[in-house]
């Protein structure tokens, strides 16, 4: 189980701990975090749950599948380093303490 906040665009955080096995998205629809959307259910088809990972998670993560780089292009105002959907990142004892930061507004 890993600890992750969630911090949405007004600042408000939240702190929940989501099971192994999860992805990042499913800990934020499990715990009604408001700004993930995921329209697409997790199935890397939408951009819907884009998030811009805290500065000292970027080279502790896994490097974005072309899929999700391509995804990626249509949300709002992507970081090339920071930015990440969700529902592509699987939750495991790595991630415990990983900030995720949501952006104004998901396209």
């Amino acid at each position: 189980m890993a600890k992750i906040t969630y911090i949405e665009f007004n600042g408000t955080e939240h702190v929940v701990e989501v099971p192994n096995g999860l992805t990042v998205m499913e800990g934020a629809r499990d715990n009604n975090i408001p700004g993930i959307e995921a329209d697409c259910g997790g199935a890397c088809a939408c951009s819907t749950c884009h998030v811009y990972v805290d500065d000292v998670w970027v080279s502790k993560l896994p490097a974005k599948d072309e899929m999700e780089a391509d995804m990626l292009d249509f949300a709002f105002q992507p970081d090339p380093e920071k930015s990440r959907l969700t529902c592509q990142l699987k939750v495991s004892d790595a991630l415990d303490g990983l900030v995720v930061r949501m952006p104004e507004k998901q396209i």
